[in-house]
């Protein structure tokens, strides 16, 4: 593989598949985000990992959409199915992955939850993994 490690060679796709990429580097630990952003774009809250932008390939039909959702960031999503596949702080040099659009298996593990002063009245966080109640979005990424 040109000298790329496997363990950093990472796939996946939208729901209807017009939107696909690739991933050759690092990608972060999973951080479940539970604003309320977060919430109203996936239904839920959103499990998501960050690589560095330039490790990100981008394979599309003219189907990825982006959203300036903030003043900070935008989301990208697949305008035929509506799945939601990335979310960047804009200027920011890594990209966050909807996890749950990489082709398994990952390797990967949630590290934290983050924004749960917003998180819904409907469920509660007890798997043991640490929490951060703020709404800073500022989680760490991958340097390579």
């Amino acid at each position: 593989m040109n000298g790329t490690d496997s363990r950093n060679v990472h796939t996946g796709a939208c729901l209807c598949g017009a939107v696909s990429y690739r991933v050759t580097g690092p990608l972060r630990p999973v951080i479940a985000c539970h604003c309320n952003q977060c919430r109203r774009t996936s239904g839920h809250f959103v499990a998501a990992t960050a690589t560095r932008r330039a490790n990100l390939t981008v394979s599309e039909d003219g189907s990825l959409a982006w959203f300036d959702s903030s003043e900070q960031a935008r989301r990208g999503f697949c305008r035929n199915c509506g799945a939601s596949l990335f979310w960047e702080r804009h200027g920011d040099p890594h990209i966050s992955i909807m996890a749950g659009t990489l082709d398994g298996p990952t390797g990967l593990e949630t590290a934290m939850h983050i924004c749960l002063a917003d998180a819904g009245d409907y469920y509660r966080v007890a798997d043991g993994t640490p929490q951060i109640r703020g709404t800073d979005h500022g989680m760490p990424v991958p340097d390579a």
